[in-house]
């Protein structure tokens, strides 16, 4: 099996990604030195910040010993900056620009930036880390561990270290780094500018406001060179709402049905499906479509009890109970990257599938509490030697299993969410009955023929996802219960189909029953099966 990479695109980088690996290694905390010769440098950079304009002030980064000069650091965030500034805190997130004055210096792996984001509003310390970890098992995703920081010699304390979404991460997932590149995340500041002859919309919600870009600048931030982005992402967006049953001709349906999943199984409030609906970026693949990239965990499990629906915040029962169809059972036109994908019966019976995957992969076995008591015994003596942390150790030591006061809200236990939400789901009508069950798929090859068949239990219908190659977008053919490809279907169980093999073919199969469908290998598309 296989990761959606191409096999040249394995090789690309290659020695720059087990560098970067390193520095995002979750038994490793990276130990990052800011050295400015302005003393009042807490004041230049948060005069920087306040003005909007992501202006930087330079100054020397050492990582692990390894020095980096004219490095360009600013504050970043909107709440993550603006709550803890409030309450006079110091600990304050910073982005560093390794190009910032020598436009071909990078940080080690290739690195061009680094997030060093504050942990707020998450006193486990363990939100941001976990969701990605378990994010990676289905879709592209940064890698994130935690780094101790010092500015001008003084411990600030340790921050979540986060691989951004540049060239670096895109050339990893997807061979290139050419395709347009939105980050989905309103500039606060500027959207208060924002022109005023605009239909009314919400956020970066891909709601479609017209054909003037102006109308989308600030709820959206054009990442790539090309400015021809604006009219592709108001071109995808006007399909979304207005032909949904073309946009998997501009959209990856497969990844976005797995960013849905993944929110709302871990009741992943800040984000699409939230009621500021952000937090992600979409990238144009060189297969010609849109793929959402999730970002910006800290308040992942329950940590944001906002939806989008409900007036007020969500009780811990409600988020326990959170459904599986939020937002779609209420048709919220204010959604339409759900409710108009789940309008479609199979790809609501595969965000099901993918919805029980999760649970059963993550949460069902305790996987996620092994993974979480790892890494608090990893980071445990960093935190509690914290100079400057926002919550107090005990905080820490709670807020895994138990509910935590911040003083701004509480916020509620991963596992007492978690444990309570997983008894939930698997007791859900959609989940229980009789799910389809694939077996290992087989294929043959004859000449430029592929006979592909697999034994499957339950299946109202079955189908192959295939593609010649990466630069192609998957295409999908119905498959026939007679193990073969004919039209006389036998009724044994055993389904089939030949294809054009043609240089190479990448497939997954799908099987649909009456509530759910499942694939295999279970996480396609992230994950499929290759005939070389």
């Amino acid at each position: 099996m296989r990761k959606i990479l191409s096999s040249a695109a394995l090789l690309f980088l290659l020695c720059q990604i087990a560098n970067t690996q390193k520095l995002f290694d979750l038994d490793h905390i990276p130990e990052i030195r800011i050295t400015f010769d302005d003393k009042n440098w807490h004041k230049t950079l948060d005069s920087l910040k306040l003005l909007g304009n992501k202006e930087r002030l330079a100054g020397t980064v050492e990582i692990d010993g390894k020095k980096y000069n004219g490095v360009g650091v600013r504050y970043k965030g909107n709440s993550s900056f603006n709550n803890p500034r409030s309450r006079g805190h110091r600990k304050l997130p910073f982005n560093l620009k390794a190009n910032y004055t020598q436009k071909d210096m990078r940080f080690a792996g290739g690195i061009e930036t680094l997030k060093l984001s504050n942990v707020f509003q998450d006193p486990s310390f363990l939100r941001e880390v976990l969701s990605y970890e378990i994010a990676r098992k289905y879709m592209p995703a940064p890698r994130c561990n935690f780094a101790k920081i010092y500015v001008n010699g003084e411990y600030i304390g340790i921050y979540n270290n986060t691989q951004s979404v540049d060239d670096l991460f895109l050339n990893e997932y997807f061979g290139e780094s050419k395709g347009t590149l939105f980050k989905c995340d309103p500039e606060w500041e500027e959207v208060k500018d924002l022109e005023t002859n605009c239909p009314e919309g919400d956020k970066a919600s891909l709601m479609y406001l017209g054909d003037n870009p102006a109308c989308y600048q600030g709820w959206y931030e054009l990442e790539s060179k090309d400015v021809k982005g604006w009219d592709e992402l108001i071109h995808f967006i006007k399909i979304l709402n207005q032909q949904p049953d073309k946009i998997d001709t501009y959209l990856n349906v497969d990844m976005t049905l797995w960013m849905h999943a993944f929110n709302n199984v871990l009741v992943n409030l800040d984000s699409y499906t939230g009621r500021l609906s952000h937090n992600y970026y979409l990238y144009k693949t060189p297969d010609g479509l849109f793929t959402p990239i999730v970002w910006d965990m800290n308040i992942s499990f329950g940590g944001f009890r906002f939806d989008g629906e409900k007036k007020g915040p969500l009780t811990d029962e409600e988020m326990q109970q959170y459904s599986p169809f939020a937002h779609y059972k209420t048709k919220n036109h204010k959604r339409p990257l759900i409710v108009n994908l789940l309008n479609n019966p199979l790809w609501r019976k595969l965000y099901v599938g993918k919805c029980r995957t999760i649970v059963l992969e993550n949460f069902a076995n305790g996987a996620y509490l092994a993974m979480a008591a790892q890494i608090q015994k990893t980071i445990d003596e960093a935190v509690k030697n914290d100079p400057q942390k926002l919550y107090p150790y005990a905080g820490f030591q709670k807020n895994l299993t138990k509910s935590v006061d911040t003083g701004l809200s509480t916020i509620i236990g991963i596992e007492e969410l978690m444990k309570a939400r997983t008894e939930y789901l698997l007791k859900h009508p959609l989940f229980n009955g009789k799910n389809p069950e694939i077996a290992t798929p087989q294929h043959t090859v004859s000449g430029q023929r592929v006979t592909i068949t697999a034994s499957i239990k339950d299946a109202e219908r079955a189908y192959l996802v295939y593609r010649h190659s990466a630069t192609m977008p998957f295409a999908m053919l119905e498959m026939k219960d007679d193990g073969k490809s004919s039209d006389a279907a036998a009724g044994d169980g055993v389904w089939g189909i030949n294809v054009e093999k043609k240089e190479a073919l990448d497939y997954y199969i799908i099987a649909e029953g009456d509530r759910l469908a499942v694939t295999s290998p279970p996480r396609a598309s992230f994950v499929f099966y290759e005939v070389k």
